[in-house]
């Protein structure tokens, strides 16, 4: 399995490069897409993750089905979003407690558009559009901010250490 960079890694402050629609398919981004939903799964407080954090320099982040469950969204959802880009953000933010798999154990509060729309390509190549609030939309932005080379320790307030429990 593929390591959770942390933030000292320049990898996170890069910029990261599309994905070329014909090869959204092919074995090599499949196989990034696996490696990435199998890292944000061995962590308990995961909810999504984008493909710098463990080293993969390219636009894509995958959002773990659970969150689907917690906002109560019915039916399939899109948990692959390759290429993502915001197409709408609502103008009144709101502080929303974050924190982040690179960049552990600090959490903070970040202003954050509580309404996003997003146009990327799923797994299968096909192009989409998401709407997201509360949740969604703050992990839209987060993610998106990874691929852009921003932690949210660029914009939090409040930032603290924060040691969580597990039920290891």
């Amino acid at each position: 399995m593929r390591a959770i960079i942390q933030k000292e890694n320049k990898i996170l402050r890069q910029i990261a490069k599309d994905v070329p629609v014909a090869d959204i398919t092919k074995a090599k981004i499949q196989n990034e897409l696996a490696d990435m939903r199998e890292a944000l799964n061995s962590q308990h407080d995961g909810v999504a993750l984008a493909a710098p954090q463990i080293a993969i320099s390219k636009r894509m982040f995958v959002v773990n089905p659970h969150v689907f469950t917690i906002i109560k969204v019915e039916g399939p959802q899109e948990t692959a979003f390759i290429n993502p880009k915001i197409i709408f953000m609502s103008k009144d933010r709101k502080g929303m407690e974050e924190g982040c798999l690179s960049v552990r154990p600090l959490y903070g509060k970040v202003k954050r558009a509580s309404r996003v729309t997003v146009e990327a390509y799923n797994d299968r190549g096909e192009k989409f559009t998401m709407e997201g609030t509360g949740l969604l939309a703050q992990i839209f932005q987060h993610e998106i901010d990874h691929l852009d080379g921003i932690l949210f320790i660029d914009k939090a307030k409040n930032v603290r250490e924060l040691k969580l429990e597990t039920n290891k």
